[in-house]
């Protein structure tokens, strides 16, 4: 057994109670379908057609069970496979999806390059594994043979700068302890204490796994294989699987010009030399989170009169009755602060969107027509998606 296999046995990641599935969902990037139909099929994939998806390196089950969960409960077909090496993370995963009912799932416990054995696949998810492979590369390649035509990956690696300070410690903690996973935790948390406050790990805000359980102090510090990406190397990773990003829900911190303040400093750099260059200047960047697939032409969703908007975390009349008051919304991500300005067209806009209306009926129902809406609302559309906060799809899901 490798010592990443080890690990997962003895600490099945991220921990999880299959007793809390009634409680809450827990939602994220990448995997959300609606996110899936904005950054892979145009927002305009047929949702009563089957979604034949792969969970691949699915651990407990986070992206698994929202994926089951939000398309069961809009009544749309699927049919899913998860992967993982993990027996006690994979019986977590069946624990949740048994606790909801869900059906249409098929659990494997095998590697992530076994996959195109097992597809072809319309939808692949792989969050938080790829970088935990001894050959990466391996593992991208696998899963672009695994695509179905049009298919694509929904993706999430580490990257460096915002995990200032784990990278030395991991090394550390490496280097001095042996024993079982337990053992080697145990001893890890006790020298933990002793180490400096001027650490880097330690003076890293942005860091909190270590805190939240056993899983997750492991998996943040002991792991013993973590190769981070920036997102240059991640690109390039990409294109040599022949699979190149098509969106991200976080593109937002890809723009360096927020902070450089002078649009001529960008003169000379293509479009990769500027994404590098954020990651830099922000330094705060955790993971990277894309979508991609083998051709990106139409891929990504954009705001025509058909498209139907839906909002992440908030509805349209909540956020027309904060934009009433404020004109602003105000968001925060890693310590940094934003503003998004909205129009006062746009502000009575949000105030219909409720993932069923389309761009068109929103303005009929603003009072306005597509011709006078259409410029202003496609400003504030590439700041909200950019963001994260708002994606297109048909499918009508809560």
């Amino acid at each position: 057994m490798s010592r990443v296999t080890e690990q997962y046995e003895a600490f099945p990641y991220p921990e999880r109670d299959p007793a809390e599935e009634g409680k809450r969902l827990i939602t994220g990037s990448p995997s959300h379908p609606l996110e899936i139909d904005h950054y892979l099929f145009g927002g305009k994939r047929d949702w009563s057609q089957p979604l034949r998806a792969l969970v691949a390196g699915g651990g407990t089950g986070d992206a698994l069970i929202q994926l089951a969960q939000v398309l069961t409960s809009a009544g749309k077909p699927y049919d899913i496979t998860y992967l993982d090496l993990s027996t006690a993370s994979r019986q977590v995963a069946e624990a949740r999806a048994a606790a909801r009912g869900l059906t249409g799932i098929t659990f494997h416990t095998r590697s992530l390059l076994e996959a195109p054995g097992l597809g072809p696949f319309d939808y692949i998810d792989c969050c938080g594994v790829l970088h935990h492979l001894p050959d990466p590369q391996a593992g991208f390649d696998a899963l672009s043979a695994a695509l179905a035509p049009g298919g694509g990956i929904g993706l999430m690696v580490y990257a460096p700068f915002g995990r200032s300070g784990v990278y030395p410690l991991q090394e550390a903690f490496g280097t001095a302890l042996t024993g079982s996973p337990r053992d080697r935790l145990r001893r890890a948390k006790a020298i933990f204490e002793r180490i400096p406050d001027g650490h880097p790990f330690k003076r890293n805000l942005q860091l909190s796994d270590h805190k939240a359980s056993d899983a997750g102090f492991y998996d943040l510090l002991l792991h013993s294989q973590d190769r981070p990406y920036r997102i240059g190397e991640l690109l390039e990773t990409l294109d040599r699987a022949g699979l190149a990003m098509t969106g991200s829900p976080q593109a937002h911190l890809y723009d360096p010009l927020p902070i450089l303040g002078d649009k001529r400093l960008l003169q000379g750099l293509d479009a990769r030399a500027q994404m590098n260059l954020a990651e830099a200047l922000r330094g705060t960047i955790r993971t990277h989170v894309l979508y991609a697939a083998k051709d990106v032409e139409g891929r990504v969703a954009t705001p025509t009169p058909e498209a139907v908007p839906h909002l992440k975390g908030v509805t349209g009349p909540q956020l027309a009755q904060h934009l009433a008051k404020h004109g602003v919304i105000p968001l925060t991500h890693e310590g940094e602060r934003f503003e998004i300005p909205v129009p006062a067209l746009a502000v009575r806009a949000f105030a219909g969107i409720d993932g069923r209306r389309s761009l068109r009926e929103i303005a009929e129902g603003a009072r306005t027509d597509w011709l006078a809406f259409a410029p202003i609302w496609a400003g504030v559309s590439k700041a909200m998606t950019g963001h994260g906060m708002m994606y297109y799809s048909r499918l009508s899901a809560g």
